[in-house]
């Protein structure tokens, strides 16, 4: 299966100019979510995201806004396996939309401790808000992350980075 930049890559030029331009315009404040404000987000250049809580132990995995409105309408959600250890890489669920699939890759080396179930009967809960770790939102599932997935972390882009990087359409 794909990784979701490959499936990107394979999009129709004019429906990718689309979402390159909505990414761009994404409001980064999040008025109403009930997650701590002291989380640090980071992307990695396969479109998955982690928030990093501050006490730099605990996580929080999904797929970036700009993947779900690239793959289009979420069909099937294939979650990892509780308590299953990950290293940076490691495909641990796939996402399947109309247009296509596309593995999704634990952005750190961590361990698995609770999956968004909610997905398994409403995948579509990623295309509506694929960037938020409420109990309602998209997140794919939370994590615990050792010296190994902070050394990782440290290597991913910020929203900055990541806005910039989705600017480009040959990536």
């Amino acid at each position: 299966m794909a990784s979701i930049a490959r499936c990107l890559r394979a999009a129709r030029p004019s429906a990718f100019a689309a979402v390159r331009s909505s990414a761009s315009r994404t409001v980064v404040a999040r008025p109403f979510s009930v997650t701590a404000s002291n989380e640090i987000r980071k992307y990695t250049k396969e479109h998955e995201w982690i928030d990093l809580a501050a006490d730099k132990k605990t996580g929080v995995i999904g797929i970036s806004e700009y993947a779900a409105k690239a793959l289009g309408d979420l069909v099937y959600v294939e979650l990892p396996e509780e308590g299953r250890t990950v290293n940076k890489g490691d495909a641990i669920g796939a996402v399947e939309s109309v247009k296509s699939a596309a593995d999704i890759n634990a952005p750190v080396s961590c361990k698995i401790t609770q999956i968004n179930l909610v997905l398994e009967e409403k995948p579509g809960n990623l295309n509506q808000v694929p960037e938020d770790d409420s109990h309602g939102g998209g997140w794919i599932a939370k994590v615990q992350v050792d010296e190994q997935g902070l050394q990782d972390f440290e290597t991913l882009m910020d929203s900055e980075q990541y806005n910039e990087f989705t600017a480009n359409e040959d990536h």
